[in-house]
């Protein structure tokens, strides 16, 4: 039985066929056929895109030609509804029905990708996952866990324990406010109100897209720091071009103007995991998924990210004793979205395509 599954995201997205007979021997999840990675944005949609993957995974072999496709479920970044998506960082819409009528597939599932990222999580192996603060454990019965993560957008989701294993509820919490912590963070509202005046998320701050605007405002805000001439032709030619040279200056602490930036990211987004971290009473641990987390691991090593998830007044001492650990795995939404028909026989036995 083959499923193909999916990690659509904003900048790009993954696709992959597995064995549905077949488990992988070094986690819980199907054996992979193929996966392949593709831009996004050099698609007009998701269909598009797979009929690529298909045809060419096809073509060089690596399924039989007449091959069918026993049931698929995509982690799509922007809320599913009724199985439908209309993608916030991406001019699509995704909608299962037709999709699954387009690639002849009997029934196609789609799910947040925050969703699909949480049924991964206990697909991953130990050195998947790189400890940020280890926390007390609480012993007994499982408890409520919470995942958060930033990649060209900023996603969350909750994970609470029930008889038949994890249940996990998607959240579009990354649209709530953003709430500054300190002088710094309300220079930077301020900043952001001036270009985003009808409203300043969290997103705004603490996501993959934001860090050209926390660059800028680094720039506005201490005009007096020389500007790294790379990162100056890179702004003027292509802001998302600027992003990985800021990220590298911050690391290697050669532009107080990247550092900042990336500071003011860095700790909004542990402010973020640990508003996220009361909200769901996440004694079972945080995780911070999303593809920016494993480029900028060494920031998030250095205390700013722990500094905003506990800076929570009178409950500083109860976050601290949160697991808080970093999903290395870039596959993790993937491996879930294809555990999720894997573990879910009668999706595949439902027929026709989704409602």
């Amino acid at each position: 039985m083959i499923l193909l599954a999916g990690d659509i995201g904003g900048t790009k997205t993954t696709v992959g066929l597995f064995d549905g007979g077949r488990r992988d021997p070094a986690r819980d999840a199907p054996a992979t056929i193929v996966r392949r990675t593709y831009p996004s944005q050099d698609f007009d949609g998701l269909s598009p895109l797979l009929r690529r993957f298909l045809d060419e995974v096809r073509g060089d072999g690596a399924i039989a030609a007449d091959a069918t496709i026993a049931t698929a479920c995509f982690g799509v970044a922007g809320p599913a509804i009724e199985n439908r998506v209309e993608t916030p960082n991406l001019p699509w819409v995704v909608d299962g029905r037709a999709l699954a009528g387009e690639l002849a597939v009997p029934y196609v599932e789609l799910i947040n990708d925050l969703v699909a990222t949480a049924e991964g999580i206990d697909a991953l192996t130990g050195d998947e996952l790189r400890t940020l603060n280890p926390g007390q454990p609480q012993p007994g019965p499982r408890r409520a866990r919470a995942l958060v993560a930033a990649g060209t957008g900023l996603g969350l989701a909750l994970l609470m324990p029930g008889p038949q294993g994890w249940t996990v509820f998607p959240s579009e919490g990354g649209h709530a406010d953003y709430a500054p912590g300190d002088d710094d963070e309300i220079a930077l509202l301020r900043f952001l109100r001036a270009r985003y005046p009808g409203h300043v998320s969290a997103e705004r701050v603490a996501s993959g897209m934001a860090i050209p605007s926390l660059y800028e405002f680094a720039c506005a805000h201490h005009p007096e720091w020389p500007q790294p001439d790379d990162v100056r032709a890179a702004l003027a030619a292509d802001r998302d071009r600027a992003t990985p040279l800021i990220t590298r200056h911050a690391i290697d602490e050669s532009c107080r103007l990247s550092a900042l930036a990336m500071r003011l990211f860095v700790r909004s987004y542990g402010a973020v995991a640990g508003n996220l971290a009361l909200t769901a009473f996440a004694t079972g641990g945080v995780f911070v998924g999303g593809g920016v987390a494993p480029k900028i691991l060494p920031l998030l090593e250095r205390g700013a990210f722990l500094d905003g998830f506990a800076r929570k007044g009178r409950f500083e001492a109860f976050l601290r004793d949160i697991p808080v650990a970093v999903i290395l795995n870039g596959d993790a939404a993937l491996l879930g979205a294809s555990r999720r028909v894997w573990t879910d026989p009668p999706l595949a036995a439902r027929g026709g395509a989704a409602s």
